[in-house]
Protein backbone atom coordinates (compact mmCIF):
# COMPACT_ATOMS: atom_id res chain seq x y z
CA UNK A 1 0.00 0.00 0.00
CA UNK A 2 1.47 3.60 -0.89
CA UNK A 3 2.38 5.88 1.79
CA UNK A 4 1.00 9.25 1.70
CA UNK A 5 4.15 10.97 3.07
CA UNK A 6 7.63 10.90 1.24
CA UNK A 7 10.59 12.03 3.32
CA UNK A 8 12.98 11.76 0.58
CA UNK A 9 15.42 9.66 2.78
CA UNK A 10 18.02 8.91 0.16
CA UNK A 11 18.24 11.73 -1.96
CA UNK A 12 19.62 15.18 0.27
CA UNK A 13 18.69 17.31 -2.42
CA UNK A 14 15.09 16.86 -2.19
CA UNK A 15 12.38 17.47 -0.04
CA UNK A 16 9.41 16.46 1.83
CA UNK A 17 6.17 15.72 0.32
CA UNK A 18 3.00 15.03 1.41
CA UNK A 19 0.93 12.98 -1.16
CA UNK A 20 -2.04 11.12 -1.25
CA UNK A 21 -2.00 8.95 -4.48
CA UNK A 22 -5.50 7.82 -4.30
CA UNK A 23 -7.57 6.28 -7.38
CA UNK A 24 -8.16 3.97 -9.77
CA UNK A 25 -4.24 2.64 -10.34
CA UNK A 26 -0.97 3.98 -8.83
CA UNK A 27 0.50 5.74 -12.09
CA UNK A 28 -2.43 7.86 -12.20
CA UNK A 29 -3.26 8.60 -8.63
CA UNK A 30 0.46 9.71 -8.18
CA UNK A 31 -0.04 12.22 -11.05
CA UNK A 32 -3.17 13.60 -9.95
CA UNK A 33 -1.56 14.21 -6.25
CA UNK A 34 1.23 16.24 -7.87
CA UNK A 35 -0.75 18.01 -10.22
CA UNK A 36 -2.89 19.16 -7.16
CA UNK A 37 0.36 19.77 -4.96
CA UNK A 38 1.52 22.21 -7.96
CA UNK A 39 -2.10 24.07 -8.90
CA UNK A 40 -3.16 24.47 -5.36
CA UNK A 41 0.52 26.35 -4.57
CA UNK A 42 1.98 23.88 -2.38
CA UNK A 43 4.81 22.93 -4.62
CA UNK A 44 6.00 26.18 -5.85
CA UNK A 45 8.09 26.76 -9.03
CA UNK A 46 11.53 25.76 -9.41
CA UNK A 47 11.13 23.45 -6.31
CA UNK A 48 13.44 20.47 -6.55
CA UNK A 49 11.76 17.23 -6.64
CA UNK A 50 12.87 13.84 -5.67
CA UNK A 51 14.82 11.56 -7.57
CA UNK A 52 12.49 8.67 -9.05
CA UNK A 53 14.23 5.99 -7.50
CA UNK A 54 13.70 8.02 -3.99
CA UNK A 55 10.50 8.57 -4.28
CA UNK A 56 9.78 5.39 -5.14
CA UNK A 57 11.59 4.08 -2.70
CA UNK A 58 9.53 6.42 0.11
CA UNK A 59 6.14 5.55 -1.45
CA UNK A 60 7.04 2.39 -1.13
CA UNK A 61 5.95 1.63 -5.19
CA UNK A 62 7.91 0.75 -8.69
CA UNK A 63 10.56 3.22 -9.61
CA UNK A 64 8.51 3.06 -13.56
CA UNK A 65 5.89 4.05 -11.78
CA UNK A 66 7.01 7.40 -11.01
CA UNK A 67 8.92 7.81 -14.38
CA UNK A 68 5.70 7.88 -15.83
CA UNK A 69 3.97 10.15 -14.10
CA UNK A 70 6.75 12.83 -13.73
CA UNK A 71 6.96 12.25 -17.91
CA UNK A 72 3.28 12.93 -17.57
CA UNK A 73 3.76 16.18 -15.81
CA UNK A 74 6.41 17.33 -17.84
CA UNK A 75 4.29 16.43 -21.07
CA UNK A 76 1.44 18.45 -19.39
CA UNK A 77 4.21 21.58 -18.64
CA UNK A 78 3.47 20.82 -15.22
CA UNK A 79 7.13 19.72 -14.52
CA UNK A 80 10.39 20.12 -16.02
CA UNK A 81 13.40 17.58 -16.24
CA UNK A 82 16.68 18.67 -17.65
CA UNK A 83 20.10 16.41 -17.57
CA UNK A 84 21.88 17.56 -14.49
CA UNK A 85 19.44 19.88 -12.96
CA UNK A 86 16.97 16.85 -11.79
CA UNK A 87 12.86 17.11 -12.17
CA UNK A 88 11.28 20.17 -10.68
CA UNK A 89 8.51 22.78 -10.94
CA UNK A 90 7.51 24.42 -13.96
CA UNK A 91 7.74 28.19 -13.92
CA UNK A 92 3.91 28.86 -14.94
CA UNK A 93 0.93 31.25 -13.98
CA UNK A 94 -1.10 28.71 -11.61
CA UNK A 95 -4.50 30.30 -10.92
CA UNK A 96 -5.23 30.79 -7.37
CA UNK A 97 -8.27 30.70 -5.49
CA UNK A 98 -11.06 33.67 -6.41
CA UNK A 99 -10.63 36.63 -3.79
CA UNK A 100 -13.10 37.07 -1.49
CA UNK A 101 -14.97 40.24 -1.83
CA UNK A 102 -13.99 42.32 1.24
CA UNK A 103 -15.54 46.08 2.60
CA UNK A 104 -12.94 48.22 2.26
CA UNK A 105 -12.11 49.80 5.73
CA UNK A 106 -9.25 52.36 6.76
CA UNK A 107 -6.75 50.52 8.57
CA UNK A 108 -4.37 53.06 10.69
CA UNK A 109 -1.28 51.81 10.91
CA UNK A 110 -1.56 51.53 7.33
CA UNK A 111 -1.91 55.21 6.72
CA UNK A 112 1.91 56.76 5.85
CA UNK A 113 2.36 58.63 8.63
CA UNK A 114 1.22 57.17 12.76
CA UNK A 115 1.45 58.82 15.88
CA UNK A 116 -0.67 56.20 17.24
CA UNK A 117 -0.03 54.93 20.64
CA UNK A 118 1.99 51.91 21.85
CA UNK A 119 4.97 50.92 20.60
CA UNK A 120 8.39 52.43 20.27
CA UNK A 121 10.25 53.11 17.62
CA UNK A 122 10.79 50.18 15.79
CA UNK A 123 13.97 51.20 13.29
CA UNK A 124 16.10 51.38 16.42
CA UNK A 125 15.82 48.03 18.07
CA UNK A 126 19.78 47.66 18.78
CA UNK A 127 19.64 44.46 16.24
CA UNK A 128 23.88 44.37 16.48
CA UNK A 129 23.87 44.49 20.43
CA UNK A 130 21.35 41.80 20.53
CA UNK A 131 22.66 39.42 18.36
CA UNK A 132 25.54 40.26 20.19
CA UNK A 133 23.62 39.35 23.37
CA UNK A 134 22.14 35.98 21.71
CA UNK A 135 25.94 34.77 20.52
CA UNK A 136 26.99 34.85 23.99
CA UNK A 137 23.92 33.71 25.75
CA UNK A 138 24.35 30.35 23.77
CA UNK A 139 27.61 30.15 23.64
CA UNK A 140 27.61 29.50 27.66
CA UNK A 141 24.00 28.48 28.20
CA UNK A 142 24.14 25.12 29.53
CA UNK A 143 22.51 22.06 27.97
CA UNK A 144 19.66 21.63 30.31
CA UNK A 145 18.45 25.30 28.78
CA UNK A 146 17.16 23.81 25.74
CA UNK A 147 14.75 21.38 27.81
CA UNK A 148 11.36 21.81 29.93
CA UNK A 149 12.62 23.69 32.83
CA UNK A 150 10.95 25.68 35.35
CA UNK A 151 7.39 27.05 34.46
CA UNK A 152 8.30 30.45 36.15
CA UNK A 153 11.00 31.08 32.81
CA UNK A 154 14.83 30.59 32.90
CA UNK A 155 16.53 31.44 36.45
CA UNK A 156 19.24 33.36 34.53
CA UNK A 157 16.65 35.64 33.48
CA UNK A 158 14.94 35.77 36.51
CA UNK A 159 18.20 36.75 38.72
CA UNK A 160 18.92 39.99 35.96
CA UNK A 161 15.44 41.18 36.08
CA UNK A 162 15.07 41.02 40.20
CA UNK A 163 18.68 42.91 40.01
CA UNK A 164 17.57 45.22 37.55
CA UNK A 165 13.35 45.90 39.02
CA UNK A 166 14.92 46.45 42.61
CA UNK A 167 17.73 48.97 41.38
CA UNK A 168 15.67 50.82 38.70
CA UNK A 169 11.92 50.30 39.79
CA UNK A 170 12.53 49.90 43.71
CA UNK A 171 10.93 46.34 43.01
CA UNK A 172 10.89 44.06 45.86
CA UNK A 173 11.54 41.26 43.59
CA UNK A 174 12.73 38.07 44.84
CA UNK A 175 13.54 35.43 41.73
CA UNK A 176 11.82 32.85 43.63
CA UNK A 177 8.75 35.38 42.97
CA UNK A 178 9.18 36.28 39.61
CA UNK A 179 7.41 34.45 36.74
CA UNK A 180 8.23 35.33 32.84
CA UNK A 181 5.26 35.48 30.60
CA UNK A 182 4.87 36.53 26.83
CA UNK A 183 3.84 40.38 27.25
CA UNK A 184 1.30 42.00 29.60
CA UNK A 185 -1.42 40.94 28.04
CA UNK A 186 -0.52 37.14 28.65
CA UNK A 187 0.47 37.88 32.00
CA UNK A 188 -3.09 39.82 32.83
CA UNK A 189 -4.81 36.74 31.55
CA UNK A 190 -2.99 34.83 34.03
CA UNK A 191 -3.99 36.79 36.80
CA UNK A 192 -8.00 37.10 35.38
CA UNK A 193 -8.04 33.23 35.14
CA UNK A 194 -6.82 32.99 38.69
CA UNK A 195 -8.92 35.67 40.38
CA UNK A 196 -12.06 34.24 38.21
CA UNK A 197 -11.14 30.30 40.13
CA UNK A 198 -10.68 32.14 43.45
CA UNK A 199 -14.54 33.37 43.17
CA UNK A 200 -13.67 36.92 42.20
CA UNK A 201 -16.34 38.58 40.22
CA UNK A 202 -14.77 42.56 40.03
CA UNK A 203 -11.80 44.01 38.57
CA UNK A 204 -11.91 47.63 38.94
CA UNK A 205 -10.08 49.48 35.96
CA UNK A 206 -9.54 52.98 35.27
CA UNK A 207 -11.41 55.21 33.56
CA UNK A 208 -9.26 55.63 30.33
CA UNK A 209 -7.17 52.34 28.88
CA UNK A 210 -6.94 49.79 26.90
CA UNK A 211 -10.02 47.63 25.82
CA UNK A 212 -8.08 45.07 25.20
CA UNK A 213 -7.20 44.38 28.82
CA UNK A 214 -11.07 45.06 29.73
CA UNK A 215 -11.52 42.32 27.35
CA UNK A 216 -9.42 39.65 28.83
CA UNK A 217 -11.17 40.24 31.91
CA UNK A 218 -14.60 40.07 30.40
CA UNK A 219 -13.64 36.74 29.08
CA UNK A 220 -11.99 35.37 32.11
CA UNK A 221 -15.70 36.09 33.62
CA UNK A 222 -14.81 39.08 35.64
CA UNK A 223 -16.68 42.41 35.43
CA UNK A 224 -14.72 45.84 34.75
CA UNK A 225 -16.30 48.91 36.38
CA UNK A 226 -14.63 52.49 36.17
CA UNK A 227 -12.79 53.76 39.01
CA UNK A 228 -13.64 57.73 39.31
CA UNK A 229 -11.59 60.22 37.76
CA UNK A 230 -11.32 64.07 38.93
CA UNK A 231 -8.54 67.04 38.62
CA UNK A 232 -5.97 64.87 40.50
CA UNK A 233 -5.97 61.57 38.42
CA UNK A 234 -8.03 58.61 39.05
CA UNK A 235 -9.66 57.94 42.50
CA UNK A 236 -8.34 54.64 43.33
CA UNK A 237 -8.82 54.99 47.32
CA UNK A 238 -12.07 53.26 47.29
CA UNK A 239 -12.67 50.63 44.17
CA UNK A 240 -16.05 49.84 45.94
CA UNK A 241 -17.26 46.14 45.59
CA UNK A 242 -14.04 45.03 43.79
CA UNK A 243 -12.21 42.30 44.32
CA UNK A 244 -8.71 43.50 42.33
CA UNK A 245 -7.70 46.88 40.73
CA UNK A 246 -5.82 47.45 37.76
CA UNK A 247 -3.52 50.73 37.74
CA UNK A 248 -0.98 52.16 35.80
CA UNK A 249 0.41 54.18 38.74
CA UNK A 250 3.63 55.52 37.66
CA UNK A 251 1.58 57.28 34.19
CA UNK A 252 -1.42 56.31 33.88
CA UNK A 253 -2.10 55.29 30.08
CA UNK A 254 -3.65 57.55 28.29
CA UNK A 255 -4.06 60.65 30.19
CA UNK A 256 -0.33 60.26 31.17
CA UNK A 257 -0.46 61.68 35.31
CA UNK A 258 1.27 59.86 38.33
CA UNK A 259 -1.54 58.27 40.83
CA UNK A 260 -1.00 61.31 43.95
CA UNK A 261 1.13 59.89 46.71
CA UNK A 262 -1.98 59.84 49.24
CA UNK A 263 -4.06 57.96 46.78
CA UNK A 264 -1.30 55.23 46.58
CA UNK A 265 -1.14 54.37 50.33
CA UNK A 266 -5.31 54.82 50.24
CA UNK A 267 -5.62 52.15 47.97
CA UNK A 268 -2.90 49.81 49.22
CA UNK A 269 -4.61 49.91 52.83
CA UNK A 270 -7.94 48.75 50.80
CA UNK A 271 -6.32 45.73 49.68
CA UNK A 272 -5.23 45.24 52.90
CA UNK A 273 -8.21 45.78 54.71
CA UNK A 274 -10.12 43.54 52.53
CA UNK A 275 -7.93 41.11 50.74
CA UNK A 276 -8.22 42.36 47.70
CA UNK A 277 -5.39 42.38 44.77
CA UNK A 278 -3.69 45.36 42.61
CA UNK A 279 -2.18 44.91 39.33
CA UNK A 280 0.43 47.16 38.57
CA UNK A 281 0.81 48.04 35.05
CA UNK A 282 4.50 49.19 34.65
CA UNK A 283 4.70 49.73 30.74
CA UNK A 284 6.79 52.50 30.34
CA UNK A 285 8.48 52.93 33.76
CA UNK A 286 11.88 53.82 32.52
CA UNK A 287 10.72 56.88 30.38
CA UNK A 288 11.22 59.92 32.45
CA UNK A 289 12.26 63.45 31.66
CA UNK A 290 11.18 66.26 33.40
CA UNK A 291 10.57 65.10 37.07
CA UNK A 292 12.10 62.07 39.44
CA UNK A 293 11.30 58.17 38.73
CA UNK A 294 7.91 57.50 40.20
CA UNK A 295 8.71 54.22 42.16
CA UNK A 296 6.35 51.04 41.81
CA UNK A 297 3.44 50.61 43.94
CA UNK A 298 4.68 46.80 44.85
CA UNK A 299 7.09 48.31 47.18
CA UNK A 300 4.09 49.61 49.47
CA UNK A 301 2.93 45.72 49.80
CA UNK A 302 4.79 43.15 47.83
CA UNK A 303 1.56 40.71 49.56
CA UNK A 304 -1.02 42.58 47.92
CA UNK A 305 0.37 43.59 44.50
CA UNK A 306 1.35 42.36 41.29
CA UNK A 307 4.20 43.89 39.54
CA UNK A 308 3.40 43.55 35.87
CA UNK A 309 6.67 44.77 33.65
CA UNK A 310 7.29 44.40 29.79
CA UNK A 311 9.60 44.92 27.45
CA UNK A 312 7.36 46.08 24.72
CA UNK A 313 8.26 49.79 24.96
CA UNK A 314 12.19 49.55 26.19
CA UNK A 315 13.16 47.38 23.49
CA UNK A 316 9.87 45.98 20.86
CA UNK A 317 6.43 43.91 21.74
CA UNK A 318 7.57 41.81 19.12
CA UNK A 319 10.11 39.80 21.19
CA UNK A 320 6.71 38.46 23.21
CA UNK A 321 8.92 39.12 26.84
CA UNK A 322 7.14 40.47 30.20
CA UNK A 323 7.11 39.39 33.85
CA UNK A 324 5.33 39.49 36.90
CA UNK A 325 6.58 39.47 40.32
CA UNK A 326 3.78 38.15 42.61
CA UNK A 327 2.95 37.59 46.18
CA UNK A 328 4.26 34.68 47.45
CA UNK A 329 0.89 33.07 48.00
CA UNK A 330 0.11 33.25 44.38
CA UNK A 331 3.47 31.78 42.62
CA UNK A 332 1.58 27.73 42.74
CA UNK A 333 -1.91 29.27 41.11
CA UNK A 334 0.39 30.99 38.56
CA UNK A 335 2.88 28.34 37.55
CA UNK A 336 -0.49 25.78 37.21
CA UNK A 337 -2.75 28.22 35.04
CA UNK A 338 0.37 29.08 32.79
CA UNK A 339 0.96 25.49 31.59
CA UNK A 340 4.24 25.55 31.05
CA UNK A 341 6.97 28.35 29.70
CA UNK A 342 5.03 30.63 27.02
CA UNK A 343 8.37 32.54 25.76
CA UNK A 344 11.33 31.06 24.22
CA UNK A 345 14.46 30.02 25.86
CA UNK A 346 16.90 31.58 23.35
CA UNK A 347 15.07 34.73 24.09
CA UNK A 348 15.02 34.43 27.76
CA UNK A 349 19.22 33.98 27.68
CA UNK A 350 19.40 37.05 25.60
CA UNK A 351 17.53 39.18 27.90
CA UNK A 352 19.49 38.18 30.81
CA UNK A 353 22.55 38.53 28.92
CA UNK A 354 21.23 42.04 27.47
CA UNK A 355 20.52 42.94 31.52
CA UNK A 356 23.56 42.28 33.04
CA UNK A 357 26.22 43.27 30.37
CA UNK A 358 24.88 46.81 30.65
CA UNK A 359 23.75 47.03 26.99
CA UNK A 360 19.90 47.39 28.16
CA UNK A 361 20.63 50.07 30.61
CA UNK A 362 22.48 51.97 27.58
CA UNK A 363 20.14 51.02 25.46
CA UNK A 364 17.18 52.86 27.61
CA UNK A 365 19.33 55.89 28.33
CA UNK A 366 19.64 56.22 24.89
CA UNK A 367 16.08 55.72 23.53
CA UNK A 368 14.92 58.31 26.80
CA UNK A 369 17.47 60.97 25.11
CA UNK A 370 16.08 60.53 21.28
CA UNK A 371 12.32 60.45 22.65
CA UNK A 372 12.75 63.48 25.12
CA UNK A 373 14.08 65.37 21.96
CA UNK A 374 11.11 64.71 20.05
CA UNK A 375 8.63 65.34 22.94
CA UNK A 376 10.21 68.84 22.73
CA UNK A 377 10.33 69.00 19.20
CA UNK A 378 6.54 67.94 19.27
CA UNK A 379 6.02 71.03 22.05
CA UNK A 380 7.63 73.54 19.95
CA UNK A 381 5.74 72.99 16.72
CA UNK A 382 2.58 73.04 18.84
CA UNK A 383 3.34 76.20 20.19
CA UNK A 384 4.16 77.76 17.03
CA UNK A 385 1.57 76.34 14.96
CA UNK A 386 -1.46 75.92 16.40
CA UNK A 387 -1.28 77.37 19.65
CA UNK A 388 -4.82 76.61 21.09
CA UNK A 389 -3.76 73.18 21.58
CA UNK A 390 -2.67 72.53 25.06
CA UNK A 391 0.38 69.24 25.68
CA UNK A 392 -0.12 67.30 29.10
CA UNK A 393 1.39 64.36 30.54
CA UNK A 394 4.35 64.77 29.03
CA UNK A 395 6.40 64.60 32.08
CA UNK A 396 7.18 61.00 31.50
CA UNK A 397 6.04 58.17 28.61
CA UNK A 398 6.29 58.04 25.38
CA UNK A 399 2.91 59.49 24.09
CA UNK A 400 1.22 62.98 25.09
CA UNK A 401 -2.26 64.42 25.48
CA UNK A 402 -2.96 67.05 23.25
CA UNK A 403 -6.24 69.36 24.47
CA UNK A 404 -7.94 70.48 21.28
CA UNK A 405 -10.90 73.35 21.30
CA UNK A 406 -14.60 71.59 22.95
CA UNK A 407 -16.45 69.58 19.87
CA UNK A 408 -13.57 68.71 17.51
CA UNK A 409 -12.00 65.39 18.33
CA UNK A 410 -13.60 63.50 15.93
CA UNK A 411 -13.13 66.60 12.99
CA UNK A 412 -9.14 67.12 13.87
CA UNK A 413 -9.04 62.93 13.73
CA UNK A 414 -10.62 63.00 10.32
CA UNK A 415 -8.38 65.63 8.97
CA UNK A 416 -5.74 64.02 10.39
CA UNK A 417 -6.21 60.74 7.84
CA UNK A 418 -6.92 63.48 4.78
CA UNK A 419 -3.52 64.22 6.04
CA UNK A 420 -1.92 60.68 6.10
CA UNK A 421 -1.66 60.65 9.19
CA UNK A 422 -3.08 57.77 11.68
CA UNK A 423 -3.98 59.31 14.99
CA UNK A 424 -6.62 58.74 18.11
CA UNK A 425 -8.58 60.63 19.93
CA UNK A 426 -9.08 60.01 23.82
CA UNK A 427 -12.82 59.32 23.48
CA UNK A 428 -11.20 55.87 21.61
CA UNK A 429 -9.76 55.14 25.49
CA UNK A 430 -12.46 55.41 27.37
CA UNK A 431 -14.43 52.73 29.45
CA UNK A 432 -18.02 52.27 28.02
CA UNK A 433 -19.44 52.74 31.72
CA UNK A 434 -16.77 55.75 32.87
CA UNK A 435 -18.07 58.86 33.19
CA UNK A 436 -17.78 60.94 29.68
CA UNK A 437 -14.46 62.46 28.17
CA UNK A 438 -12.57 65.06 30.29
CA UNK A 439 -12.92 67.10 26.94
CA UNK A 440 -11.66 66.66 23.35
CA UNK A 441 -8.03 65.73 22.71
CA UNK A 442 -5.69 63.52 21.03
CA UNK A 443 -3.31 60.65 22.36
CA UNK A 444 -0.27 61.20 20.45
CA UNK A 445 2.20 58.69 20.34
CA UNK A 446 5.47 60.49 19.35
CA UNK A 447 7.80 57.64 19.77
CA UNK A 448 6.21 55.43 16.99
CA UNK A 449 7.04 57.05 14.16
CA UNK A 450 11.05 56.26 12.81
CA UNK A 451 13.13 58.72 12.84
CA UNK A 452 13.18 59.55 9.10
CA UNK A 453 9.11 60.04 9.05
CA UNK A 454 9.40 61.92 11.53
CA UNK A 455 9.33 65.49 10.67
CA UNK A 456 7.12 64.18 7.94
CA UNK A 457 4.70 63.23 10.61
CA UNK A 458 5.35 66.15 12.45
CA UNK A 459 4.08 68.17 9.59
CA UNK A 460 1.41 66.37 8.99
CA UNK A 461 -0.12 66.64 12.67
CA UNK A 462 0.38 70.23 12.94
CA UNK A 463 -1.78 70.34 9.53
CA UNK A 464 -4.64 68.68 10.54
CA UNK A 465 -4.99 70.72 13.94
CA UNK A 466 -7.49 73.41 14.20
Amino acid sequence: MAERWATSRGDLQGIDLHLDPAGPGLRRGLTDALREAVRTGRLSAGTRLPSSRTLAADLGIARNTVADAYADLVAEGWLTARQGSGTRVADRAVPGPPAAPSTPRRVPGRLPYSLVPGTPDLASFPRAEWLKATRRALATAPHDAFGYGDPRGRPELRVALADYLARVRGVRADPERLVVCAGFSHGLHLLCEILRARGARTLAVESHGLDVHWDLATRAGLRTTPLPFDSSGTRAQDPGDADAVLLSPAHQFPLGGALRPERRAAVVDWARRTGGLILEDDYDGEFRYDRQPVGALQDLDPDHVVYLGTASKSLAPGLRLGWMVVPPSLVADVVDVGGGRPVGVVEQLALAEFLTSGAYDRHVRAARLRYRRRRDALVRALAERAPDVRVTGIAAGLHAVLRLPPGTEQSVVQAATWQGLAVLGLSRFRHPAADPTPGDALVVGYATPPDHAWTGTLEALCRALP
